[in-house]
């Protein structure tokens, strides 16, 4: 198996429709062996994020619809049932190995609206922290024609950024990308490329288009996936689904590719708050708390001294030094309104200030960047 997988400690895996989904409904043998690779990657020491199709396709076979025939309202309808029997099978499946799962669903707008996104990315997180599988699907029920993901690959890609994975694991009906398509390829010159760093107009034209009877997605779906994974500092790795234990398949010599990352999680996020998001305010701080910043440490109330401008959770703020200088840039885990509330003072007393018990950071050392020549972090 890939030291991309087995040094990982979040791991996203991606699972689509046709692997769950066969003639009789749920597969619950193939469901009951991944489960089980899943608690052998926790045993390991790695948090699982699990993102699964299959709502849709579930749900048309219980209300006799015909999925190709749907109208966007008769998917809806599909997803809503079929995702009680999708969460309904999860659950059964790892319940034996005395692992809980949540069930979660997004629309594309959680992934884009930047409160909605952390929003998502802390309930995952507190669920991860909690010992929990989150089970993420698509928003069916509710997404419209023009607004959703379309497809589970890329929407897999944005959580696999979103909660900073390491891995993004792509099970699917083929196992890796080739430079051709090997069940079409008469020739035989289909060969797979075992390894990608670096997207190119050459390997978008290698991919072909979607084609599985339950699924949505197809490779080219698979290459942006790569693609939104990589630029987040997730590596990608596309293998089949097939075996009942698709891991220990690959464990064992199975074929894949890896689309390896240039940078890490962390530092990608770093570079993305340094020069991607435009401050909206500034944070004033003292000497105490720059020399916590230089130590590594968060930002906290109690070290700042006043604020400029309106800023909501989530926003990027200027943070300022004892001299007027600019030391660095963050996020902000309060609206300027409730920090305006809370700055010089202890964390301890941020509840009775506020009347609700938000974090103990005003800026969280992992949303911090300091800036070059000022130990950056």
């Amino acid at each position: 198996m890939h030291k991309e997988i087995t040094d990982a400690r979040l791991i996203v895996i991606k699972i689509g429709s046709s692997l769950l989904i066969d003639a009789d409904g749920l597969n619950t043998g193939w469901l009951a062996g991944m489960a089980q690779d899943i608690a052998a990657l926790r045993a390991n020491g790695a948090r699982v994020v699990v993102v699964s199709s299959g709502a849709v396709g579930l749900g048309a076979g219980q209300l006799g619809l015909a999925r190709a025939a749907m109208t966007l309202e008769q998917s809806q309808a599909a997803a809503a049932t079929g995702q009680i029997a999708l969460a309904r099978g999860w659950q059964e499946a790892l319940a034996g190995l005395d692992v809980p799962i949540a069930q979660i669903l997004l629309t594309i707008e959680d992934t884009e609206q930047r409160r909605r996104y952390l929003n998502a990315r802390n309930t995952i997180h507190a669920l991860l922290d909690l010992g929990a599988v989150p089970i993420i699907n698509e928003n069916d029920t509710v997404a419209t024609q023009e607004l959703r993901y379309g497809d589970n690959d890329r929407l897999a890609a944005r959580v696999a950024g979103m909660v900073s994975a390491d891995c993004l694991l792509l099970l699917s009906d083929i196992d890796g990308f080739y430079t051709s398509n090997p069940d079409t390829d008469t020739q035989g010159a289909a060969e797979l490329i075992e390894e990608v760093s670096e997207m190119t107009a050459q390997l978008r034209a290698m991919a072909g288009g979607s084609g599985s009877t339950y699924g949505s997605g197809g490779m080219v779906t698979k290459l942006e996936a790569a693609e939104i994974a990589m630029r987040a500092g997730c590596h990608m790795v596309l293998t089949t689904g097939r075996p009942m234990r698709p891991l220990q398949a690959l464990q064992n010599g199975g074929r894949s590719t890896l689309f390896r990352a240039a940078d890490n999680p962390y530092g990608a996020r770093k570079n993305w708050i340094a020069g991607s998001l435009q401050p909206s305010g500034s944070l004033h701080i003292d000497a105490g708390a720059l020399d916590a910043l230089h130590q590594g440490k968060s930002l906290l109330p109690v070290g700042i001294k006043s604020l400029e401008g309106q800023f909501e959770r989530g926003d990027c703020v200027h943070i300022i030094g004892p001299q007027g200088e600019t030391v660095g840039r963050g996020l902000s885990a309060y609206a300027s309104t409730d920090a305006l509330l809370i700055i010089g003072r202890p964390s301890g007393e941020i509840s009775d200030i506020l009347g609700f018990q938000g974090r103990a950071e005003m800026v969280h050392r992992d949303d911090l960047v300091m800036q070059m020549g000022e130990n950056p972090l």
